[in-house]
């Protein structure tokens, strides 16, 4: 993250709610005649441990058949919550409902929830189809071989009923833990880091069939990750976690877009936050600023009520080379590099502050290590957020 150095600390913004979207849908084979899968509820949930207070206080609503991700560091309270969910913890207070039930002291077992691990936990004595109709089989459904061999079609795994987990990939068998859980039927399913032990391409795919797989069954998934990539790419929407509590929920474009705390734009992707302040009233939907001497202008919506000290924050790629945005600074490359589809700069500012700036490799003019340039963006493409939120939250934050 590219941050400037400060004396200021953070206020920290918690904001919870409603998801602003749903893709709810009925299930072919897995959910016939189902026609709405209900919200998932949590009013006042927290829970606390002896040493530690690991979830505050939290009203949360995941809309029933939404992606919904919980996105935080270790530590921030979103396993935390997953399990009271599942009924593997029991909240200190609150309520859960899965609907109009209320599952709060309900046995895990006896909960229409099932989980994903990122261990798969098969048996591996059992063939693979065994495996996914293993639950059913229980319950001594009579119908669970049928019912197992739809789930498997589904993973577009129908080809390996017959054998042995140890003879699939850890893509194939991530997928057979997920047709095991989606077998089912479930009202909530609940995805603890599924994709952690993949290698990079291979949980990009498994992004896609995930999403796919959830539109398709049109039921409730809640994704538990730290990888921010991960939850954009899949999420109808996200709720980032810190600290136990909510800092901010929305679309994954709106929190990219418009964090509302210095800790999401630096959690959420890359942010260069400059130091200004809002120096007259608003004029066509702009407001003047001045950032170390340098006058910009900002769109007047994105400036926070009665606040004058803020940090003006644009993401690299908003950033252009030359003079193409009416807000510019002059500065000199201190670094490039060429990652294939794009040029990475870092640009040191008169008064030492680095940015990094994006450029696509579109056939633009790229800049030399130690040229002077001009920076520039367009009023409107940046954020703007209090100045008395600490400048490095969320900055480098690692798991472990």
């Amino acid at each position: 993250m590219t941050t400037e150095p400060t004396t200021k600390t953070t206020d920290t913004v918690t904001s919870t709610g409603r998801a602003t979207s749903a893709a709810s849908g009925t299930s072919s084979a897995l959910a016939p005649g189902q026609t709405m899968t209900p919200d998932l509820r949590l009013l006042g949930v927290s829970k606390e441990f002896e040493a530690f207070t690991a979830v505050q206080p939290m009203d949360l609503t995941v809309p029933g058949g939404s992606f919904f991700a919980l996105l935080g560091p270790s530590g921030c309270g979103k396993t935390t919550t997953l399990r009271m969910i599942a009924g593997l913890d029991q909240p200190t207070t609150g309520q859960i409902f899965i609907g109009d039930r209320d599952i709060t002291a309900t046995k895990a077992y006896q909960r229409n929830v099932n989980t994903v691990f990122q261990s798969y936990a098969l048996f591996p004595h059992m063939t693979v189809l065994d495996n996914v109709a293993f639950g059913l089989k229980r319950r001594r459904d009579k119908d669970a071989m049928r019912k197992a061999k739809e789930a498997l079609e589904l993973v577009e795994l129908a080809g390996v009923a017959e054998k042995k987990p140890s003879q699939l990939s850890g893509g194939m068998q991530q997928r057979v833990a997920l047709a095991r859980a989606l077998v089912n039927r479930p009202d909530v399913l609940l995805l603890d880091e599924p994709l952690g032990a993949l290698d990079l391409k291979l949980r990009r795919q498994m992004q896609i069939e995930l999403k796919r797989i959830q539109q398709e069954v049109g039921l409730t998934f809640i994704h538990v990750t730290h990888d921010q990539e991960e939850a954009m790419t899949m999420a109808d929407s996200i709720a980032v976690m810190n600290a136990g509590r909510i800092e901010q929920l929305a679309d994954p474009a709106a929190l990219y877009e418009r964090p509302t705390s210095t800790f999401v734009a630096n959690f959420l992707g890359q942010s260069n936050l400059l130091l200004a302040s809002v120096t007259g009233p608003a004029s066509g939907g702009l407001m003047p600023a001045t950032t170390h001497g340098n006058e910009v202008h900002v769109a007047a919506e994105h400036v926070p009520d009665g606040i004058r000290d803020v940090w003006v924050g644009v993401r690299p790629e908003k950033l252009r080379l030359g003079d193409q945005g009416a807000n510019r600074l002059r500065g000199l490359v201190t670094d490039a590099s060429f990652t294939g589809v794009a040029t990475q700069y870092l640009i040191r500012l008169p008064w030492g502050f680095e940015v990094m700036l994006i450029q696509q490799n579109d056939g633009s003019t790229r800049a030399a290590v130690g040229e002077t340039v001009t920076v520039s963006w367009e009023p409107g493409q940046e954020f703007v957020l209090d100045q008395n939120q600490d400048q490095a939250a969320g900055v480098q934050i690692e798991e472990g």
